[in-house]
């Protein structure tokens, strides 16, 4: 008769589960790396696009012949004898001379506003460039000092990029989106932008981070670029939201994109600032520009975390509102593994 030791099968039975685990946990740190270093990558998309043969001939600008190159490097070789010269000679006059370079060196509020208007337009170009290679791109977004950096797509739907990257390849971090039925053609529109909340703070993840008032006033502005501007906006609400039934007569943030009156606009800031998290003195007008970004949030079920800004208008601050990069065109300044939960556009059910 065969004896069956129990504890034998037991043994065994808890060593496939740990061999299981080991395995599971190898494949979630791996793509877990995956993931962020595709996710770091394309962060730095726009840095990798060379435009600086674009500028050049927008600009009229060629480079200097080889005789002007050796002219130059002549003379600040001798520049460079003549002050070591001087050091050895007098180090209280040395002392004076750099005060004297410090105080040329330091930067006008005009020759500022240049270097941004240069840095803007270069911005344009590499957008502008990079839409020409992905042709779903339609800008650039980002908020300073934080992982949120990224292309923004549009495509024929409100599903396909939940789960393909701005490429069109597969990708459960899916892309940053513009809702299809955003219209382009309408003023005083609210750009309905969507991004999947992540681990290692992909995608939208940071923009949950604006529960604290503290955060939203180190990183009160959204800068989105597109191929005919740089615009920044003004954060002006941040509040929590769900996808509601179609049939709850509540306020539903995701269905004023296109406007459609005054009195709809007016409705649209009134409620976002009373939802608001906290109070933010920016607010909106009708014809101001908007733009929504949202991401999933889990206080409740079918949870959002949503952040409002309003296009800036600050007359000769706005330096990021500017002539089209060719300089000819003026801009109207009126998962599985990833997921913590799977993301969906907000619609009526």
């Amino acid at each position: 008769m065969i004896t069956i030791d129990k504890n034998k099968i037991l043994n065994r039975i808890i060593y496939l589960m740990l061999i299981l685990l080991i395995i599971l946990s190898s494949v979630y740190i791996a793509k877990s790396f995956a993931s962020k270093k595709a996710a770091e990558n394309e962060r730095n998309l726009l840095n990798t696009i060379d435009v600086e043969n674009e500028l050049a001939e927008a600009n009229g600008e060629g480079n200097l012949n080889n005789g002007e190159k050796d002219s130059n490097k002549d003379n600040e070789g001798n520049s460079k004898q003549e002050d070591n010269t001087a050091k050895d000679n007098n180090k209280e006059s040395e002392n004076t001379e750099n005060n004297e370079k410090q105080d040329k060196e330091e930067k006008s509020e005009e020759e500022i506003k240049k270097e941004k208007e240069a840095e803007s337009k270069k911005r344009i170009a590499q957008v502008k460039k990079l839409k020409e290679e992905y042709k779903n791109i339609v800008g650039w977004i980002e908020i300073k000092d934080t992982h949120i950096s990224y292309p923004v797509v549009q495509g024929k739907d409100n599903e396909f990029y939940l789960t393909h990257n701005y490429k069109g390849d597969n990708a459960e971090r899916g892309a940053i989106f513009l809702d299809s039925n955003y219209n382009w053609n309408i003023k005083g529109n609210n750009l309905m932008i969507y991004g999947h909340y992540m681990i290692n703070d992909e995608m939208f993840t940071d923009l949950t981070k604006y529960v604290e008032e503290d955060y939203y006033k180190q990183h009160p502005i959204i800068r989105f670029t597109t191929d005919k501007e740089d615009a920044e906006y003004d954060i002006i609400a941040v509040f929590r939201s769900k996808v509601y039934n179609k049939d709850d007569d509540v306020f539903k943030y995701y269905n004023f994109m296109n406007s459609e009156s005054e009195k709809e606009y007016n409705n649209f800031i009134k409620n976002i600032k009373q939802a608001s998290i906290y109070d933010i003195e920016e607010t909106a007008e009708y014809g101001d520009e908007l733009i929504t970004l949202t991401t999933c949030s889990y206080y409740t079920e079918d949870g959002r975390f949503v952040v409002v800004g309003r296009k800036s208008c600050h007359g000769d601050g706005d330096f990021w509102q500017l002539k089209n990069v060719m300089g000819t065109e003026k801009i109207d300044t009126s998962s599985f593994f990833f997921r913590l939960s799977i993301f969906s556009v907000p619609s009526d059910n």
